[in-house]
């Protein structure tokens, strides 16, 4: 396992901090890898020229935001996925977040089935490209209100309904101890399909060690189960970037 810093989330507040000096910190705090939110925003082609000067690489970044819950947006999701899958191509990376879209206000079995049959439509383009579809579950009483899906319970059915070794699960112990908590239970209930994690404390989506979170025990958890994966680290840090960045690893050996 490795800590993948998300430079997105870590220098959210700082605007000041450009793309090029972010990745150089990257370097600099000792990581061999890292992860972003949006491409689309980015310059890929100076990511790719940074990255093969500092030995660098990206774990994952998101695809297109576009609703799986609604039918009339699929084929614009799958057209936004191609696009992405292009970049991932590009930089080298081998997975893609997606987003469900949010709760339309209508059947939530309709919406079910219409994020089913989207993620199953693009599970021959994903798996001819070589590149796995994480689908994150976040959130309602926080960060994402009117998000469509939060709970493992109903990941793991949209799971064994899609059924496809490219779409798999990226599980956000932030997202889960705010949905539901038993942690520990839901990641080894989920673990055939996690394929990616996300760290960050609660409250606050600060630094690991900050609040309630137990880190120490979700990680014995994820080693566990087997997982030899990344680990994202997605927290907005109170204090220095860098130090808190490089003071993970100190705090929560792998």
């Amino acid at each position: 396992m490795q800590y993948s810093p998300c430079i997105d989330a870590i220098f959210f507040e700082a605007d000041e901090v450009n793309l090029e000096k972010r990745i150089e910190y990257v370097k600099q705090a000792g990581y061999k890898i890292y992860e972003f939110w949006s491409w689309w925003d980015k310059d890929i082609k100076e990511i790719k020229k940074l990255n093969d000067e500092l030995g660098l690489s990206i774990s994952t970044m998101c695809t297109k935001f576009i609703s799986l819950t609604d039918e009339t947006k699929r084929d614009e999701y799958i057209a936004g996925l191609k696009e992405s899958i292009e970049a991932a191509k590009y930089l080298g990376v081998k997975s893609l977040i997606s987003q469900t879209g949010d709760d339309l206000g209508i059947d939530r079995q309709v919406q079910k089935q219409s994020l089913i049959d989207g993620l199953s439509a693009c599970a021959p383009i994903l798996e001819e490209a070589g590149i796995t579809l994480l689908v994150e579950p976040l959130n309602l009483l926080v960060d994402h209100q009117g998000y469509f899906l939060s709970t493992s319970d109903e990941t793991l059915e949209i799971m064994y309904d899609v059924n496809h070794p490219n779409i798999k699960v990226l599980f956000d112990v932030y997202h889960q101890q705010i949905t539901e908590g038993n942690l520990c239970r839901n990641i080894e209930k989920l673990s055939p399909f996690i394929a990616h994690f996300h760290f960050a404390d609660n409250p606050g989506r600060l630094e690991l060690g900050t609040g309630e979170i137990n880190y120490h025990n979700v990680i014995k958890t994820i080693k566990n189960i087997g997982y030899d994966g990344a680990l994202g680290l997605e927290f907005f840090p109170t204090s220095s970037r860098v130090v808190k960045m490089a003071g993970v690893q100190t705090d929560y050996p792998l």
